[in-house]
This record gives C-alpha cells, sequence and structure tokens, in this order.
C-alpha cells in the first residue's frame, strides 16, 4: 500500500511552542507512569482492565470527539479512513498481545520485548516515511534498549511456554510501532479529538470482544474497581496517550518513542512513593540509562524545531 508521506498536509497542525511541545511530552510520561500502579489496585484481569480503559476513555471523549471527526471528515480520502481503522485495530492488537504475554512470560521478558519499538519505528521512519534518523537519536536508541534489558536484569523466563510469551510480546512492540506511525500520518490530517476518539473508541470494542471470546467476565467488580477503571480512562489514556498523539505531530515518531519509554522510570518511582516498593538499584540504573537517552535525543530535536513567531 502506498502510504502519503506526513508532510502531505489537507488541514495545517497549528503551530505550537516548544513549551507545550515539552509539557505536552512530561504530562504524557507522568500519566502514563501512573497506570501499573492503578492496574496492580485493580480487582479485575489485566485484558479487562484495558478493555474498559478505552471504552470508558471513549464514552468521555465523544461529546469533544464526534463533532470534530463530522467536520474534518470531508478532508478524509477512503484510505485516510482504512488507516485510522487499521490504527484503532493495531491498539487493541497492542494491549491484547502484550497484556496476554505476561500469562506466560516473566514481566521483564515482556517489557524488554515490547519496548523495542524504538528500532521498527526508526526503520519504517526512515524506509517509509522517508524522515531522516540522526545520530544523536541512533545512539539514544541503543541507550535507551540497553537501560531496559538493566532494570529487567535476572528476571527471564526459562520455561517452554515462555517462548510463546515472548512472541506475544514481540507482537505487542510491532503493533505498538505501527500505531505511532499512522498516528504520525493521521495527526497531519486530523486534529487530536477526531483522531483520538475513533482509534479509541474501536480498540475498546475489539478488546471487549476479546474478553468474551476468551471467557473473562466484563461485570461484577466492585465500585472501587470501576473507579479504577474510570482513573484508567481519565489519567493514561486520555491525558497520557493523547499527549503523545497530540506531540506525533510536532514530534519525530523515534523521539516519541524514546520519550515513552520515561514510563517505566516513572512507574518505579510512582511504586517507591506509593506502594512502598523500593527500587533495585539495576532500576536505578536502567533508569539513568532511558532518561539519559530521551536527553541526548531531545538535544537533535531541538535543532530540528525552533520557537515559532508569535
Amino acid at each position: 500500500m502506498n502510504i502519503p508521506h506526513p508532510s502531505a498536509r489537507t488541514q495545517p497542525v497549528k503551530p505550537a511552542t516548544l513549551t507545550q511541545r515539552w509539557l505536552a511530552l512530561v504530562l504524557g510520561m507522568v500519566a502514563l507512569s501512573t497506570a501499573s500502579i492503578l492496574i496492580r489496585l485493580a480487582t479485575a484481569p489485566a485484558l479487562v482492565v484495558g478493555a474498559w480503559r478505552m471504552v470508558l476513555a471513549a464514552a468521555l471523549l465523544a461529546p469533544w470527539g464526534w463533532p470534530r471527526l463530522r467536520r474534518e471528515a470531508g478532508i478524509l480520502t477512503r484510505r485516510d479512513w482504512l488507516l485510522l481503522a487499521l490504527s484503532g485495530i493495531v491498539l487493541a492488537l497492542h494491549f491484547a498481545t502484550w497484556i496476554t504475554s505476561l500469562a506466560y512470560t516473566t514481566v521483564a521478558s515482556s517489557v524488554i520485548l515490547v519496548t523495542t519499538n524504538p528500532i521498527y519505528v526508526g526503520l519504517a521512519s526512515h524506509f517509509i516515511l522517508g524522515e531522516r534518523v540522526g545520530r544523536r537519536q541512533a545512539i539514544a536508541i541503543g541507550a535507551a534498549l540497553l537501560g531496559s534489558a538493566v532494570i529487567s536484569y535476572g528476571d527471564f523466563a526459562l520455561a517452554g511456554k515462555a517462548l510463546w510469551g515472548d512472541i506475544l510480546a514481540l507482537l505487542g512492540a510491532l503493533a505498538a510501532s505501527a500505531y505511532i506511525l499512522l498516528g504520525r500520518i493521521l495527526r497531519r490530517k486530523l486534529s487530536l479529538w477526531a483522531y483520538a476518539w475513533p482509534c479509541y473508541g474501536l480498540a475498546g470494542v475489539l478488546l471487549l470482544a476479546w474478553c468474551l471470546v476468551t471467557g473473562q467476565a466484563l461485570g461484577g467488580y466492585g465500585s472501587s474497581t470501576w473507579l479504577i477503571f474510570l482513573a484508567l480512562a481519565v489519567g493514561p489514556q486520555i491525558i497520557g496517550h493523547s499527549a503523545f498523539n497530540w506531540a506525533l505531530a510536532h514530534f519525530s515518531p523515534v523521539f516519541i518513542t524514546l520519550a515513552i519509554l520515561g514510563e517505566p522510570v516513572g512507574a518505579t518511582l510512582l511504586a517507591w512513593l506509593v506502594l512502598g516498593e523500593t527500587p533495585p538499584l539495576t532500576a536505578l540504573l536502567g533508569g539513568a540509562l532511558i532518561l539519559g537517552s530521551i536527553y541526548g535525543a531531545s538535544r537533535e530535536e531541538l535543532s530540528l524545531h525552533t520557537e515559532p513567531a508569535s
């Protein structure tokens, strides 16, 4: 399929200042970092949590997403609609495969494989989107992957069923990469909510269907768990994911994937503060590598983005 270059716009994206761009990334990382803490507190299967997170997020965004999508639908071609549907599908596939992988392999193995998406996004950005991956970004990708490996050191699965879990985690990384690249293309045409709302909604419906197919109960949970579902919809999804979806119109997709790797670092800090889980030395060393890689990649982004005139 001939994918349009992201610079081919039919609706210009409103310029954002550097301050707005960096605030969006920081807000996104902080919001995403709360996800693992909230999931730990919920008394429901992880896949069910993911499904309700997406469905509730889409329901809350409907008053903004539906009107904007109606207004902007006229600029979309048949191919654009296909890409929008595909974005929702791969987002659901990311959640389904990655969450399911945790039942077969260790958290460490799953996290290492699912955070390899900067490699795939970097390759696709260069060969498909025609966007240059600079030397600093390439070095940052290597440092970030090393940081993820250090965080998870010593917790690798060796059992036979672990191979299936590793494959699922790898599929989750590929799906996440496709989601980011599709968002890069579509955000050049669509406003944030016109893109995010149908994407979240379709992903939520598909995840609910997956729960039904796998026989997982969608109801019967206590009020505290439903409040956690709502908190996940508002925090990690509407604020976290949407902040990065907004940033896709202003930063390179490679840098976005590296910034998302700040999530486990923030989650480690929150687990220490909220749950009293003292981070091991490997988490501190790996976190430093990841944060350093984000900083290094940001230097290259700064050379590409200058403060727009007011």
